[in-house]
């Protein structure tokens, strides 16, 4: 069981990075990485949503969508869950941490469409996992969303103190660094498949 949940954890940190592996949610990834501690607040915020989610979306679908045949539902419930959750953390960093909530700006309210944050809770219903499997695959996605969006803004602030041919300027040399970065996870596939062989 242990040894199951570790290696759920690792994989949805490392190998299944929801960033730099599955592509989901790059608005955030590419919108909010300019200064590591604007990308640590959303990343933390995002993993809040995701483990919040996970911890609601999971019994609605298995006490209430799949026992009543209402699973042509889940898109819609699962939005609408993650959209009220979302006004719930706005709320509290509004309250008690005014300037995360003023740096993140526009982009706190985006993660009521961040398809991270959908695509976690839908994945974990899909791979069969039960509810303490779902909590760590969120928390390790929410891990991996973090270690991404700090690493790239680590990756970021170097790119700024470089001079680039005027081609790469702005957006293309970030997606040229995104996607370098996205293949350096690519490495890890073997280490956890090893990692209790």
């Amino acid at each position: 069981m242990i040894k199951n949940l570790i290696v759920i954890l690792m994989t949805s940190v490392l190998v299944n990075n929801y960033v730099l592996v599955k592509f989901l949610g790059i608005c955030p990834f590419l919108g909010v990485s300019k200064k590591i501690n604007q990308a640590a607040g959303m990343g933390i915020a995002v993993t809040f949503v995701m483990i919040l989610a996970t911890a609601v979306t999971w019994p609605i679908q298995t006490f209430i969508l799949d026992k009543f045949n209402l699973a042509y539902m889940q898109t819609i419930v699962f939005i609408l869950v993650i959209a009220t959750l979302v006004q719930f953390v706005e709320i509290v960093l509004k309250k008690y941490m005014p300037s995360l909530h003023s740096s993140l700006g526009i982009y706190l309210p985006l993660i009521t469409t961040n398809c991270a944050v959908l695509g976690v809770t839908v994945n974990n219903i899909n791979d069969g996992y039960n509810f303490v499997e779902s909590m760590v695959s969120s928390l390790g996605c929410g891990l991996g969303f973090l270690i991404a969006m700090v690493l790239f803004a680590g990756v970021r602030g170097h790119m700024e103190k470089c001079n680039p041919p005027e081609a790469f300027k702005g957006l293309p040399l970030t997606l040229v660094a995104a996607s370098i970065v996205s293949l350096a996870f690519f490495g890890f596939a073997g280490v956890i498949d090893n990692l209790f062989a």
